[in-house]
């Protein structure tokens, strides 16, 4: 990382952006040109290792390039505003990127990242089991194998 006094080091902080997210980006490999897909997420951390879970559809690109090159990255961003440095205009912002394998999931971790999924965007109450059996629906999961995260926000707020 270019400037090392940016870097969020601590996990607890990055979980509170990825947390504190809507959505996650995913950035999967296509023929001529890099391929990125916001999605809807779930996530979990367990014993210091964060997985995310999304939802697709059975077919379509994103399920074709993952299953031609299972490697993604995720991102995910929160900006804070604009502001003036004395010689030019920056942005306040922090942001984590995660790198890992999209498996698809079966049996009961196809239920678990539903019902991750639906935790994470306030829908807690439904059913995971019956989103899950749903015949249009896909679960896939990220086992991130390495995350940093950056931040530029005024002295103040870090």
């Amino acid at each position: 990382m270019r400037k090392s006094d940016r870097e969020i080091t601590d996990p607890a902080q990055i979980l509170a952006i990825v947390k504190g997210s809507q959505t996650v980006r995913l950035g999967l490999f296509a023929r001529d040109y890099p391929y990125i897909v916001p999605l809807s997420f779930g996530y979990e951390e367990r014993d210091g290792v964060l997985t995310v879970y999304f939802h697709c559809a059975k077919e379509g690109k994103k399920v074709d390039l993952i299953a031609r090159d299972e490697r993604v990255c995720l991102e995910w961003d929160a900006l804070a505003g604009y502001v003036e440095t004395g010689h030019s205009v920056t942005a306040d912002y922090e942001s984590v990127i995660a790198f890992g394998r999209a498996r698809r999931c079966t049996g009961e971790e196809r239920v678990k990242g539903i019902r991750l999924l639906l935790e994470h965007t306030g829908f807690a109450n439904y059913s995971a089991e019956a989103c899950a059996a749903l015949p249009a629906v896909e679960v896939y999961k990220v086992v991130c194998e390495r995350v940093t995260g950056k931040r530029r926000f005024p002295k103040e707020n870090t």
